[in-house]
């Protein structure tokens, strides 16, 4: 499927739209056919999920079994508080795999600290030639280690090649949609007036023109924590298209794309939003936001239907659950209250 930037820069190429597709490489150029794959093996990738599947599966077996976990390590008389803190540490390192998507550098590196840890303590009890030792079976355990440190170095190493991005895995792309009963001319004059997102984007705070394309703007982050960054039009084709970038020094970066699509008939209008960003603290960042229920990918797709009822009624509707006077959007009780 095309990406918004790929459709934009496969119509008639005016101008303005080479401007986008120079301008804004961290939307336009992501899924370029000529785009070099090479900055992240695809192998390294699969290991590194591969490994983070291994220290949840041997992490959940130390923490439930840790007496068998030592029995197969050859060392019977090491105590189980011991293999249990191992198998936290296991899980802990699987879930940071994970949880910092395509490319989980930090969380290999800290497997290989844990790699190194998990050698000191077999080489200790060899050296140490503790009671209820079986030799062959530690020193089988420590070859193990030994294979399996040498993959997470590699996945590591492999995983630190992309330099286009100085948080690896962190930056995250979304596209969504929604049908607005009105012109493309209507929702590109509301669009390009970028004041009017106040209205139905609950965590902006404010949005100030500083200039002819620039834009000065506020939001509330999860936990009552407050962003700003300032933002430039980068493309602006009239009733089309809409792109547009952070500047540098902004506390998220991010950039995108708003392409307006007349339905056959004159049946209202696709509104398609891609939007680009690295979240504030990373993969960590992200995973906080969604804890705290703030997830922008949510976010955009409760905006636009909010969109859509203020362009479609005049109102934002809201459930009975809600607050009145949750910041600046003007909402009304969806029934049972008078206005």
């Amino acid at each position: 499927m095309q990406t918004l930037a790929t459709r934009a820069t496969a119509r008639t190429q005016s101008p303005q739209r080479r401007t986008f597709e120079a301008s804004t490489p961290t939307v336009a150029r992501a899924n370029r056919p000529d785009r070099d794959v090479t900055t992240v093996g695809v192998d390294a990738t699969r290991l590194a999920r591969a490994l983070g599947w291994f220290s949840l599966s041997l992490g959940i077996a130390e923490v439930l079994a840790p007496r068998f976990v030592a029995r197969l390590a050859g060392v019977r008389h090491v105590r189980p508080g011991l293999v249990r803190l191992c198998g936290i540490r296991e899980i802990a390192s699987g879930m940071m795999i994970f949880g910092q998507g395509k490319k989980p550098r930090a969380a290999m590196w800290s497997r290989v600290a844990g790699d190194a840890m998990d050698i000191g303590t077999l080489a200790a009890v060899a050296s140490a030639g503790a009671p209820g030792a079986r030799k062959g079976a530690l020193a089988f355990a420590t070859a193990n280690v030994l294979g399996v440190t040498a993959l997470d170095v590699y996945c590591a190493q492999a995983l630190g090649h992309d330099r286009t991005d100085s948080a690896p895995g962190t930056s995250i792309r979304m596209e969504r949609s929604v049908v607005v009963n009105r012109s493309p001319e209507e929702l590109y004059q509301f669009w390009h007036d970028f004041t009017n997102f106040p209205r139905f984007m609950l965590h902006l705070e404010s949005v100030r023109r500083t200039g002819e394309r620039t834009s000065h703007w506020i939001a509330r982050g999860p936990a009552g924590t407050r962003v700003e960054w300032d933002s430039e039009i980068t493309a602006d084709t009239a009733n089309e298209l809409i792109a547009w970038r952070s500047q540098e020094g902004a506390d998220v970066d991010n950039s995108g794309i708003v392409a307006f699509e007349p339905r056959p008939g004159g049946r209202g209008t696709i509104v398609r939003v891609e939007i680009e960003y690295t979240p504030p603290g990373g993969a960590a960042g992200a995973l906080v936001a969604r804890l705290f229920n703030a997830s922008p990918e949510q976010q955009v797709y409760d905006d636009l239907h909010r969109m859509k009822q203020l362009l479609e009624t005049g109102e934002v509707t809201r459930s009975d659950a809600v607050p009145k006077g949750l910041g600046p959007v003007r909402q009304h009780a969806a029934q049972g209250e008078s206005r």
